[in-house]
């Protein structure tokens, strides 16, 4: 088992994952001069990689928040600047950030949008369009920047950075593919770890120590035993022949990796072998058509169409949604189905480098939660299966 040094951050701009030129055409084109990215994935994704530790599992501190703030004026990256924490400093001293303008000098939300409007306004900015990630942004720090520049407008740029990451990088593809292989081998290792009487809550710490074990950062496990639909950790206990779904998240260097896997205690019988194979089924028929060029909506439509031909297609739904730093990012490709937003990538082509996962549920009346999801790389001819080991049965011993 191999250990996970952190990654090299971005010493300079030509380290970065995405261009200035590409981020400035995609601010041009939805009316933004000056952005200030406040979500912590956005923030890790246009330093280089960069989070600081301390407030890595939980943003509040005294009477408010963590808030890091990256202001970028279109067209002028020598002027953009990182507001940080009064701590970062340290950070700094040991790994210099690329940016122009660090300034580790907030504690709280208002005192970083604080910094950052002194920023503009010692630049010269005013009367500027200003995008803010609307959903990651607190009230008194909107409020702060609203008063500051009355005769600028404020546009959700979330979309915009969406787009930015959509196309993943070399690098990035290296880091879900590895974060994916490693979530596999941890499955695998878990089930087989397991056994008759072990609870759904100390199956998911197995789980858990062996994910940390191989240096990925736990995000989730969604578990299901036996015939429940439930996917609680809870102390119901795994028994002899009952099936498993282990549905994880894990993290490598900012990236996740979101695969589900199926194991039974014991030996898998006929019924579970054909229900298992047309889940399978599905998920072929996606891959089949995943490739640069095609959209989203003719490979649901083909997987969709398969699927309501089997057998259990009426307790069978599937479900594809973009992958990267977080657990939904785009392209987006179905519109509500289950998370509440919106397939506005649906009709458009799918690009070489995009990561996918592709889900398909089984709701079996009498059987349980039967299930398989793959991360998968968008190629030019076709796709590329992440952590493809144990997509069959894991057989565990009573």
């Amino acid at each position: 088992m191999s250990a996970h040094k952190p990654r090299q951050l971005a010493r300079e701009p030509s380290d970065l994952d995405y261009a200035f030129d590409h981020l400035d055409e995609l601010m041009e084109a939805d009316g933004i001069d000056v952005l200030i990215a406040s979500s912590k994935h956005n923030v890790r994704y246009l330093l280089g990689g960069y989070e600081f530790i301390f407030f890595s599992t939980m943003d509040a501190i005294g009477h408010s928040r963590y808030l890091p703030l990256f202001v970028y004026v279109r067209g002028s990256a020598d002027n953009t600047a990182y507001i940080a924490n009064k701590m970062e400093s340290g950070e700094h001293a040991v790994h210099p950030f690329w940016v122009p303008e660090f300034k580790p000098v907030a504690w709280g939300s208002f005192d970083a949008m604080a910094a950052a409007i002194d920023h503009l306004q010692s630049i010269g900015i005013t009367g500027k369009s200003i995008g803010i990630e609307t959903g990651f942004l607190p009230m008194d720090a909107a409020d702060a920047l609203r008063s500051a520049f009355p005769d600028s407008s404020l546009f959700n740029a979330t979309g915009t950075l969406e787009r930015l990451r959509a196309v993943k990088t070399p690098r990035e593809i290296r880091l879900l593919r590895e974060a994916t292989e490693l979530i596999s081998a941890a499955l695998r290792e878990t089930m087989n770890g397991s056994k008759e009487g072990d609870s759904k809550h100390e199956i998911v710490q197995r789980l858990r120590s062996e994910e940390a074990a191989r240096g990925l950062q736990f995000e989730y496990c969604l578990i299901a035993l036996g015939d429940s639909h439930n996917r609680a950790a809870s102390n119901q206990i795994w028994r002899k022949g009952d099936v498993i779904s282990l549905d994880s998240g894990g993290n490598l260097h900012g990236y996740i990796g979101d695969i589900c896997r199926m194991g039974v205690l014991g030996t898998p019988d006929a019924e579970l072998m054909d229900l298992l194979a047309e889940v399978e089924e599905t998920q072929k028929a996606a891959f089949s058509m995943i490739g640069a060029g095609k959209t989203g909506a003719e490979m649901i439509a083909h997987a969709t169409a398969i699927k309501d031909g089997l057998s259990n297609g009426k307790c069978t739904d599937f479900f594809v949604h973009g992958m990267g730093l977080i657990t939904h990012e785009a392209p987006f490709l179905m519109t509500n189905h289950p998370v509440a937003y919106d397939g506005t990538d649906s009709e458009k082509p799918l690009q070489a480098g995009m990561i996918l996962s592709v889900e398909t549920t089984m709701l079996h009346p009498t059987r349980g939660f039967i299930k398989l999801e793959d991360t998968i790389l968008v190629e030019d001819n076709g796709c590329e299966i992440f952590g493809s080991d144990g997509r069959d049965w894991t057989c565990s011993k009573p």
